[in-house]
């Protein structure tokens, strides 16, 4: 049975298109955007799911278009980018490394934003703004500086990976101390930050991401097939006429400003970018990055962990961050156990 077709634009121009891919991204689609309406609907005042649609749509009375969308419409988008560059990312990630552990979760970007977050906290005593940008300068810096300590005649896989779990252990010491120095009020504010949460996230949060993800799609989705390419090893990709380092080194600088910015936003919620995009490929059994089913996968994950937080412990009670955590620690056992098994670890 055919599982691709191909497709002739107006310009000319043939298109190669994965019939199963192309379902299964269909599919999660009416998945997330279902879980998002249950989600808006839910909280200290339920609302039923077609009066959330009939409020989107305009005709909402005062009360539900308050709540909708100036409280919960802002929190579900947040999550929905979030989620969505969290799954990108550790799809470009796992792509350039050839490696399903190279995670900016297992690489320490998420711990360089936490870092760069509580500097703003414990010594600046910034607001959410501060916070959300040295979160975003930490998660640079140490993009920047896993790039350079992992460079020897360019960045290969398990180099970059081994690299990066060297640079978490550094950094997550540097976030003990940094805890350590604070008072009482100080550090219980970063414990907050620090589990990854949606709650209280408003527009302010909203309109950075959508600026974020329409200047980093086209970028992504330029370096495509030189990313494919590199998949097959840098010998090949060179051959066939890819600037390597610098597809490479463009690619990594849009990874880490996903995952830096989507800290920023969020918090560090951790595993998102390691699990969505191994499930994306088994989904969709297709070779290649899978990075359009790897983003909306991960803005499902994390819409669905919010709904099952909020369902079973209450609104505001649990952060998402530690329903994503309990579920990509046992989905990374299960990943490092079938490594093993398979001798690549």
């Amino acid at each position: 049975m055919k599982t691709t077709k191909a497709v002739r634009t107006p310009g000319g121009l043939s298109v190669r298109i994965d019939l199963r891919a192309a379902v299964v991204i269909a599919v999660l689609l009416v998945a997330v955007l279902a879980a998002s309406v249950v989600l808006i609907g839910t909280g200290d005042f339920p609302i039923p799911a077609m009066d959330v649609l009939r409020t989107l749509a305009g005709h909402g009375n005062a009360g539900q278009e308050f709540i909708i969308n100036d409280l919960r419409l802002p929190r579900v988008l947040v999550g929905l980018l979030v989620g969505g560059a969290l799954g990108l990312s550790g799809a470009l990630f796992q792509a350039i490394s050839r490696n399903p552990l190279g995670s900016p979760d297992v690489l320490g970007l998420g711990q360089g934003s936490t870092a760069g977050a509580l500097v703003m906290i414990v010594i600046v005593g910034g607001g959410a703004t501060q916070v959300a940008l040295g979160a975003l300068v930490g998660g640079l810096v140490t993009g920047l500086a896993l790039y350079v300590l992992a460079w020897k005649r360019g960045v290969h896989g398990y180099r970059l990976v081994l690299v990066g779990i060297g640079v978490s252990a550094f950094v997550t010491a540097v976030n003990g101390y940094l805890l350590t120095k604070a008072d009482f009020v100080d550090a219980a504010r970063a414990t907050v930050w620090m589990t990854g949460s949606l709650n209280g996230r408003d527009w302010a949060q909203v309109w950075p991401l959508l600026i974020m993800f329409a200047v980093l799609v086209p970028v992504v989705a330029w370096c495509g097939r030189g990313l494919r390419m590199l998949e097959m090893g840098d010998d090949a990709a060179g051959a066939l006429g890819v600037p390597v380092e610098r597809t490479r080194m463009l690619l990594l600088a849009t990874s880490v400003v996903l995952i830096a910015a989507a800290t920023a936003a969020a918090g560090p919620v951790t595993f998102v970018a390691l699990t969505a995009p191994q499930i994306a490929r088994r989904l969709t059994r297709s070779p290649g990055p899978n990075l359009p089913a790897s983003t909306v996968l991960g803005a499902t994950l994390l819409i669905v962990a919010d709904l099952v937080s909020q369902r079973a412990f209450g609104a505001d009670q649990l952060p998402v961050g530690v329903v994503t955590g309990v579920v990509g620690g046992v989905y990374l056992l299960w990943l490092l156990v079938t490594e093993r098994r398979a001798g690549r670890i």
